[in-house]
């Protein structure tokens, strides 16, 4: 008897860190809010900048894409894109080139959606709200670099 007791506890316990173990899997690292600045529609080039925010810090950003925007209207150029960033341990692991994994729409407005990855394994779901086609990256990706704070 007691070692089905044993048995039994052992299972919970199992059970309670598989289940915390899954629940902080799928917590986000961070955010980010992109506001885009300027967006050449002629070109498919847009450049601007934004905010990752990591462990309560903000932390600006530049960024820099061919194709980022497609069928660009004023809508897209107003457009703030915000999002959560997931497998980021250090702030400067988000600089980097991201690509393209997931895209698709939102129930949101009927906005946009697109998940990038770059090299250091971070991953960024990037969600605009505004009604219509938004944004869709190009093979090029989106080129991110942190800004050396001001001292």
């Amino acid at each position: 008897m007691n070692r089905i007791v044993i048995h039994v506890f052992v299972f919970l316990g199992f059970c309670f860190l598989a289940a915390t173990f899954s629940s902080a899997a799928s917590a986000p690292d961070g955010t980010v809010k992109i506001t885009s600045r300027s967006v050449s529609p002629g070109i498919g080039l847009s450049w601007g900048d934004g905010v990752l925010t990591y462990k309560g810090k903000d932390y600006s950003f530049t960024f820099q894409a061919k194709g980022l925007f497609r069928e660009v209207d004023e809508k897209v150029t107003a457009t703030e894109l915000s999002g959560e960033v997931f497998n980021l341990k250090r702030p400067e692991l988000f600089n980097g080139t991201y690509h393209k994994v997931d895209a698709g729409k939102t129930d949101v407005g009927g906005g946009s959606r697109a998940t990038m990855k770059n090299s250091n394994g971070v991953t960024v779901n990037l969600v605009s709200a505004v009604e219509g086609r938004k944004f869709n990256l190009s093979r090029d990706g989106l080129s991110v670099k942190l800004e050396t704070p001001k001292r």
